[in-house]
């Protein structure tokens, strides 16, 4: 029997009505899902299954003390479903602090790993995705922690993108190997040195613009700087999609041409559209977690749920605790 995916259905800006909306498309496409909160608050949950849960852990708490003292939360329950195998995974769009800490406290750490990461997935037009890693888990990181984030980067990127051998870049200001500061050049002498594995396939320094082109497949960072560059490429993103459609609404050009210029951008806008990725997935935790942005519509916790489910199906915890070796 399929374990449901376990969803924090009180979690995130648009909550609970984009995630119960989002989980009952989920459930109408075949994945089973265990939704988690506040019945009474939660509105017409149709023929969705509900695990009670009376907290809910806010936006602005902070995120270990929220874990330890709300207990009953929705976000608590929901790592807990998991850890008590009536889940198989869990999705939140809420306290991205507090939706790692309860997954780190509830399903502990694979074996080996010294810090776990974010791995978020950053489209790339016309080629495969580039994952970034760490996007936001860690402010502050030592050589060999991101050593290990290439080693985890690298198995995310062969089983969620299918590539066979992912090339991982090193962030920094410049491609030669002299550059950056302290730690990215420890960093690149380890990984120059193959001190991630055979498995691992290091090209080298990339420059932040290098991050949405086919350079590198994995780019690996401290979480203070991958989170950064995220939230940069979002709005940038956002920024010049805008700036076309506004063109377009002001240049007074024919309305046949300029809908037919809108069509040929609608596809670009949907694989651009970070919702078409559904969340981020924290990699190095006994367990699947995927960490949805939280502004997350229904489309995109309808996709982060499908995005769980393939991360056990394909077991990807298990190739993590293969490739990842202890750090000092």
């Amino acid at each position: 029997m399929r374990l449901p995916v376990a969803v924090d259905g009180m979690g995130g800006d648009r909550a609970p009505s984009e995630i119960v909306a989002g989980a009952r498309n989920a459930l109408e496409v075949g994945h089973e899902v265990l939704l988690v909160g506040d019945p009474a608050r939660m509105g017409d949950t149709g023929p969705l299954e509900i695990l009670a849960a009376s907290e809910v852990v806010e936006m602005h708490e902070d995120p270990a003390r929220a874990v330890r003292t709300k207990k009953d939360s929705s976000l608590v329950r929901a790592a807990e479903a998991v850890r008590d195998m009536k889940a198989s995974s869990m999705v939140s769009a809420g306290n991205t602090g507090a939706a790692m800490a309860a997954a780190l406290f509830r399903f502990g750490r694979i074996k080996g790993v010294a810090r776990p990461a974010i791995a978020t997935v950053i489209p790339v037009p016309g080629a495969v995705p580039t994952v970034l890693v760490d996007s936001g888990a860690n402010a502050d990181c030592s050589p060999a922690w991101l050593v290990q984030f290439a080693q985890m980067g690298a198995v995310f990127s062969r089983v969620r993108l299918g590539v066979a051998r992912p090339r991982v870049g090193l962030l920094s200001i410049g491609e030669e190997p002299g550059k950056g500061n302290s730690l990215t050049k420890e960093t690149f002498s380890l990984l120059d040195s193959g001190a991630a594995g055979a498995d691992v396939e290091f090209i080298g320094n990339v420059e932040g613009r290098d991050v949405m082109s086919d350079a590198a497949d994995v780019v690996v960072t401290d979480g203070f700087t991958g989170n950064v560059v995220l939230k940069t490429l979002e709005g940038s993103m956002k920024f010049a999609m805008n700036l076309v459609l506004g063109a377009l609404a002001a240049s007074g050009v024919d309305k046949s041409a300029s809908d037919a210029l809108i069509g040929s951008l609608l596809p670009l806008a949907a694989e651009l559209d970070p919702e078409t990725y559904g969340g981020a997935v924290l990699l190095g935790v006994d367990g699947v977690c995927v960490i949805s942005h939280g502004s997350s519509s229904a489309k995109a916790i309808a996709n982060a749920i499908g995005v769980a489910d393939r991360a056990v199906a394909d077991r990807l915890v298990e190739q993590l605790a293969a490739a990842v070796s202890p750090a000092g």
